[in-house]
């Protein structure tokens, strides 16, 4: 019988708990009578049989161990496998349809996994994953908070985020260092943003970037003169980014649009 040995380098700690492996599938939020979801790193399929045991979920997976790989092919052969790399696989074509993503994320890539869900996020709608409690709390927290960042700002700008559970690290073989905690992101209604998305994308990041700083002086090389003449300006430019809301970084955005616009006049 093939086995899989965890593998410091790829992040693996294996989750055995059956009752919360459980709980993770039944997190996803079956909605359709089709149901189409992507599994990243399955690893020894303690939520794979959870899913496959679900008529209405058509359901692929992503590995990059070939232990595992191996292993998923002898323990669960009608499992549509595929091995690889999730960051640089091509998701346009994978469903026929919008999608959901499920795993028990690697500790060392669950930020490039959210920022790959954020490029795709008009394919995919939901994801239920186990992360490190310090990220989910990064990413549900609201402005105002210490832990209020950059993938805080760009995930709720097109995500539901909500923080469902803690996992112990007994959890898991070998038992990681951290605390872990269960994660669900619901696609929001916002299709599109009423400013230009490329400039709120640099925007934001721009201005955790230097999170210190007053976004007068973070912001420096994105303003223009018209911005100084501007109420709301004022109203932004002695704040920190963690003081802003979504809503906050969308109107800045439209306002140094507006500068811009009003520049190109003069």
């Amino acid at each position: 019988m093939q086995s899989v040995r965890a593998k410091k380098h790829l992040g693996q700690h294996f989750l055995h708990d059956r009752n919360i492996a459980r709980r993770i599938v039944d997190a996803l939020r079956i909605s359709e009578t089709t149901e189409y979801v992507l599994e990243i790193g399955p690893g020894t399929g303690i939520l794979t049989g959870y899913l496959l045991q679900k008529p209405e979920i058509v359901l692929r997976a992503v590995e990059l161990d070939k232990e595992s790989v191996a292993y998923l092919r002898e323990h669960y052969p009608s499992l549509n496998l595929s091995e690889g790399d999730f960051l640089s696989m091509n998701l346009s074509g994978l469903f026929p349809g919008r999608f959901s993503i499920i795993g028990n994320f690697p500790y060392n890539i669950s930020s490039p996994i959210f920022f790959t869900v954020l490029h795709h996020r008009h394919q995919v709608k939901q994801v239920v994953g186990m992360v490190q409690r310090e990220v989910g709390e990064r990413i549900a927290a609201g402005s105002g908070s210490k832990t209020y960042g950059l993938l805080s700002v760009l995930l709720q700008t097109f995500y539901q985020v909500e923080l469902l559970f803690r996992v112990a690290p007994g959890a898991f073989i070998p038992p990681p260092k951290v605390q872990s905690v269960v994660v669900r992101l619901t696609r929001n209604e916002r299709i599109t943003l009423p400013c230009d998305e490329n400039l709120f994308f640099t925007l934001v990041k721009q201005a955790f970037h230097t999170r210190r700083k007053t976004l007068r002086n973070a912001l420096k090389s994105l303003t223009l003169p018209a911005c100084e003449n501007d109420s709301t300006w004022h109203q932004f430019s002695n704040l920190r980014a963690e003081q802003l809301s979504v809503d906050d970084f969308i109107a800045l955005t439209t306002l140094i649009e507006r500068c811009r616009a009003a520049d190109r006049t003069v």
